[in-house]
């Protein structure tokens, strides 16, 4: 991390980066907090009122135009469990979409949290549309293209083949509403998993004499484990842990709601009804936790009131997620990257941010 420091772009792309002051007169001076690379989202079911599953074009051009308001310059629209079919129709109609909206937050994909997941592990979602990935239904869902992250449930009959399909495919594998046993996850991450989505939440844990999920995700060096930072899913203690355990394997995720952005009441997660409250994350009508109210740069901001170190807090919501769907392109700021940069103030809040090199949220700098 350098400080001072200046970043020079050229046609959209990082020319040049360097310490203290540059030659001349720069355009733009930032006077505090930090400049950090556009923050990339894995996992964002909604925002602003709008469901990405069923959202309309009018709610994706809400979305993709206002995500850089929170400092998000490329995300994963999320999908959670659905039956295949709605699933499928669900991606052919986004890829038909997806060539008319604005410029914003770039979609790099969807993310298909569902349906190969475990009943008994399903927090959320409707147990009623899980099922077992089939090679057939695996086939239809990238039939489209647009799949880049599956999360499922490695000890599901036929996993760890629809494993090997998916990443041979280029998609991103996350092992996630499992109930798998240490040993499993270390399979799935053999036959190509390379992520744990939300740890601790709806999967197994780090028992002493029954490791889970979680255990394997903090000592398994080829895995990186998504964190939802908002203190309510995670506590601190164990947000340092993952930090700690997984050091530069953390992912920062907000697992956003389509009540992020918005007043409390009620708004829909995957077709069914859930609740903002006034404080802490929206809720099924059970109580089960449906997805968060969260922003990533508030995630980070949290990160490092929790004492993890600034460049630690960023790389999680930058350079990792980017790696994981190999855009080596994006999350970092250095020559030949692309200019996605965010200005977070002190309080780690976006205040301006870039896309391509063009400004498209704040000005205030």
């Amino acid at each position: 991390m350098l400080s001072p420091g200046y970043v020079r772009v050229e046609n959209g792309v990082i020319a040049e980066v360097g310490e203290g002051r540059p030659d001349g007169t720069p355009d733009i001076g930032l006077r505090d907090g930090l400049l950090a690379p556009g923050l990339v989202d894995l996992q964002v079911n909604g925002f602003f009122g709008y469901d990405m599953v069923d959202a309309d074009e009018e709610g994706w051009r809400t979305v993709v135009s206002r995500l850089p308001e929170t400092g998000v310059t490329s995300f994963l629209p999320t999908f959670i469990t659905a039956p295949v079919e709605t699933q499928a129709d669900a991606l052919r109609r986004v890829r038909g979409l997806l060539p008319r909206l604005p410029a914003g937050t770039r979609v790099l994909g969807v993310h298909l949290e569902g349906p190969f997941l475990s009943e008994k592990r399903k927090g959320a979602h409707n147990a009623d549309f899980i099922t077992d990935p089939a090679p057939e239904a695996i086939a239809a869902l990238l039939e489209t293209g647009l799949v880049k992250l599956v999360t499922l449930a490695p000890e599901r009959d036929g996993a760890l083949d629809a494993i090997r399909t998916l990443t041979n495919a280029g998609v991103l594998v996350s092992v996630g509403h499992s109930d798998a046993t240490a040993e499993q996850v270390a399979a799935a991450a053999d036959a190509g998993a390379r992520k744990v989505t939300h740890i601790f939440n709806a999967q197994s844990g780090v028992h002493h004499r029954d490791p889970g999920v979680a255990a394997q995700a903090l000592i398994d060096d080829r895995l990186s484990p998504g964190l939802i930072l908002d203190l309510h899913h995670v506590s601190a203690t164990a947000a340092r842990l993952v930090f700690r355990a997984a050091a530069g394997r953390t992912v920062l995720v907000t697992d956003a709601a389509a009540s992020a952005g918005m007043a409390p009441g009620t708004y829909d997660l995957g077709g069914e009804p859930i609740t903002m409250p006034a404080e802490g994350p929206p809720l099924r009508a059970d109580g089960t936790i449906a997805g968060s109210g969260l922003r990533l740069d508030e995630a980070v901001g949290n990160a490092i009131a929790i004492g993890v170190d600034p460049a630690a807090a960023v790389d999680a919501a930058t350079r990792v997620p980017a790696d994981l769907i190999g855009r080596a392109d994006l999350g970092r700021i250095a020559p030949g990257a692309v200019a996605d940069l965010v200005h977070l103030g002190p309080d780690h809040r976006a205040r301006t941010t870039w896309i391509n090199g063009q400004e498209v949220f704040g000005g205030d700098s």
